[in-house]
């Protein structure tokens, strides 16, 4: 280990020269460059002889490390001119830095916009490996490269205004910690925002609520146990940016695809303003989940970043190695930045730097952070290969095959990105993934809207969509059915708005799709017609039930459960407020009702957690098939009836899949006429009720209703009945053809 000394401009004299003046480098500030046997890694280490800082820009002539007063995070304390080793990796050493010291990088090289080169010296970077970063998230002027972002760097020198990496102290008491590894059949997730969720709790202390320590209360891990949950999918939590038009229009990007720190969790979801407790913060909200049984599934953005197009600020990527982190196509023009996400640019996964940072971030959510699964936002970019195409074994869907840590942990996609012709890969993914079915979504709301035609497509997704999945030998368990997310109108308002109306996010209305299959039930928006909302009522309950009852892994949006509104605006990315929190004052008491039972009604049967399709063969134990279709006569539906345009009603006859409970009978009318249903059997034949979603409540309180094989049962439009057979011989059910 050497200080810096006056002979440190010697040993680099073949560098460029360094900007900062040489007051800001103390004569006595402890560096070394010297390593171990083992390769250089990025990020910060802890090492005996000091804290290792290592980066990677393959382009870049000089690296520079800067040191940042922790109490004064605008004092600049010293400046390292790093060295650069195997792999593009600059690396130094520095004795006294240590847990929360705040640093960037300055990278020296060619701005040359047209070949993916835009190296500013004067912009302070973050490390793309920082645990956790200090400062306001916003798109601060001084982080931009305009006026003309082809032609000359930004001349701001932002040191001391920049966000700063910092470096944090990994350790954590994980004793008794445990992930609760819930088999894919027993799984029931749940979608929310760590804000949002707990922002108005009444149980939660003020000072906790819309944080990571508000989420591990006991009111809110009790409130989601007894709701049937088993898995939270949490909205981007690494750390991201507010745009800068949105600011400039009073609102923020609330939801967080955005993101500037791929390890590091956003500042603002903390109760505790230290970095160091921020990330010990995240911990301990895991661990508490951990002990109610809940597992921890993270919404992560790893197809693009923060810094947006060619105008937008230099953060990271941008600065240190644009051509190697970006995506980029070439023209006359030079070098433009891919764009399938919407966003701006595209990470460049099959290159070698950004497919090991994305694997690195995600092992370390894993193994330093315990966390049990990640859901892939615009999953199809990141499996993008090196000539753009969506592969299945492209370098990062290949890579996490193969790992050992990531191997074990749950992977969703949402299987598309934009603008390209294969952007729509559902079904698409390999093994072991799951995907969120967008196919289930439509076809459900669909369905329950009434539109003529939908009834053999509504019955796949109800069975697993073996059509999209099953070509590859992938499980029914690899649908992730959901009916609405945080992208979106949430399930009331599918049933109360025919449009969108997003006007609040000052947008004029365009934003947010136009095809979202809802219905207002003849009334747009609110309304105090209790035939209105009851109808309201009734077409949820059956949607909800059809979730529970299909083949696949429910997909529960928070707030759902209760009746939570967004006032028909089916897009509020941008809004931190009452719009898109949840409303603990108010609750529909029977949807949630509901709700918790029919997730207890799920968990006990195990025809409905299947994890093979439907093969429609016999069963010679109990002389039944594992599903039969059947006419409101209670004689075989036949293959050409699913395609009338007038089918609106049909039964589904499931046989009992583990010998230890007995066949369901699952009835479905989105008809607006009440239809009397034929029960298979003989009058010995015993099926009782065991809810019906027309009536309220739906699962009987008391003493079941009772009926014989052969009577009617009174199948009320717009509702699904289930019933079980409790006395008789199976063999009798099985329907015949007419």
């Amino acid at each position: 280990m050497r200080p810096l000394l006056p002979s440190w401009k010697r040993k680099f004299a073949r560098t460029p020269p360094l900007t900062a003046k040489p007051d800001v480098l103390p004569a006595a500030a402890p560096v070394s460059f010297e390593t171990s046997d083992h390769p250089l890694a990025p990020g910060v280490t802890m090492t005996p002889n000091g804290t290792q800082f290592v980066v990677h820009s393959r382009y870049a002539t000089a690296v520079d490390l800067c040191l940042y007063d922790g109490s004064n995070a605008t004092r600049e304390t010293a400046r390292v001119r790093m060295q650069r080793g195997e792999c593009d990796l600059w690396h130094a050493t520095v004795r006294t830095a240590g847990p929360g010291t705040l640093y960037g990088y300055r990278a020296h090289g060619p701005w040359l916009p047209q070949n993916a080169m835009r190296f500013n010296v004067k912009k302070l970077l973050l490390d793309p490996y920082a645990r956790a970063i200090h400062g306001v998230p916003d798109a601060a002027e001084s982080m931009r490269t305009e006026p003309d972002p082809f032609h000359a760097p930004g001349s701001i020198d932002n040191g001391a205004k920049a966000l700063k990496s910092v470096v944090i102290d990994e350790s954590f008491d994980w004793s008794g910690d445990a992930a609760p590894r819930v088999p894919w059949r027993d799984t029931v997730i749940c979608e929310m925002h760590v804000k949002g969720f707990t922002q108005t709790h009444p149980a939660v202390p003020a000072k906790l609520r819309g944080t990571y320590a508000g989420l591990a209360h006991p009111a809110i891990t009790t409130y989601m146990r007894d709701l049937g949950i088993t898995s939270v999918q949490l909205l981007p939590i690494h750390q991201h940016l507010d745009d800068g038009f949105l600011l400039g229009r009073g609102v923020t990007n609330y939801w967080g695809y955005n993101t500037i720190g791929f390890f590091a969790p956003h500042s603002t979801y903390a109760a505790a303003h230290d970095p160091q407790e921020q990330v010990r913060e995240f911990k301990s909200m895991v661990k508490a989940l951990h002990a109610a049984g809940i597992e921890v599934i993270l919404d992560v953005v790893y197809n693009h970043t923060a810094e947006g197009n060619e105008h937008g600020p230099s953060l990271m990527f941008r600065g240190l190695d644009d051509h190697s982190y970006y995506r980029h196509h070439y023209s006359e023009q030079g070098a433009g930045y891919i764009n399938v996400t919407g966003c701006g640019n595209s990470v460049d996964s099959a290159s070698t730097p950004a497919l090991r940072l994305i694997l690195d971030s995600l092992r370390y959510w894993v193994t330093e952070m315990h966390v049990d699964g990640f859901r892939f936002d615009l999953a199809v970019t990141v499996a993008r290969n090196e000539i753009d195409g969506f592969h299945a074994k492209s370098q990062f869907l290949s890579a996490v095959a193969q790992d050992p840590v990531l191997a074990r942990v749950k992977l969703i996609a949402e299987a598309w990105d934009i603008s390209r012709e294969d952007s729509y890969q559902v079904g698409q993914f390999p093994e072991p993934w799951r995907e969120l079915n967008g196919k289930y979504r439509d076809t459900v709301r669909s369905w329950w809207r009434g539109d003529r035609g939908s009834t053999a497509e509504f019955s796949k997704r109800f069975c697993g969509s073996q059509d999209i999945y099953g070509w590859n030998q992938r499980p029914p368990l690899a649908s992730i059915n959901f009916l609405t997310s945080h992208d979106g109108f949430t399930l009331l308002d599918l049933v109360s708005y025919e449009r969108k109306h997003n006007e609040a996010n000052r947008e004029d209305n365009r934003d947010g799709d136009d095809n979202n299959h809802s219905s207002n039930c003849g009334v747009e928006g609110p309304s105090a017609d209790p035939k209105v909302v009851e109808q309201r009522a009734k077409l949820r309950r059956g949607m909800i039930a059809t979730m529970m009852c299909s083949l696949g892994v429910p997909f529960l949006t928070a707030g759902d459960e209760r009746g939570r509104t967004q006032r028909g605006n089916n897009n509020g990315y941008c809004h931190d407020n009452d719009l898109t929190w949840l409303d603990w004052s108010r609750c529909d008491e029977g949807m949630l009702d509901f709700t918790r039972r029919m997730t207890a009604f799920r968990r006990s049967l195990a025809a409905l957690r299947r994890s093979t399709y439907f093969d429609g063969k016999l069963n010679p134990n109990t002389g039944l098939r594992d599903v039969a279709w059947l006419e409101g006569d209670g004689t075989l539906l036949c293959h050409e009836e699913w395609h009338n345009d007038s089918r609106w009603h049909f039964g589904a006859l499931l046989d009992a899949h583990d010998g230890s409970s007995r066949p369901l009978l699952l009835l479905f009318n989105n008809g607006t006429q009440a239809h009397p249903f034929v029960l298979p059997g003989t009058q010995d034949t015993r099926w009782q009720i065991a809810f019906d979603t027309a009536l309220t409540p739906s699962f009987p309180s008391d003493k079941a209703a009772q009926f014989t094989g052969a009577q009617t049962y009174p199948l009320q439009d717009r509702s699904i009945a289930c019933l079980s057979l409790i006395a008789g011989r199976c063999d009798v059910i099985e329907p015949q053809v007419c």
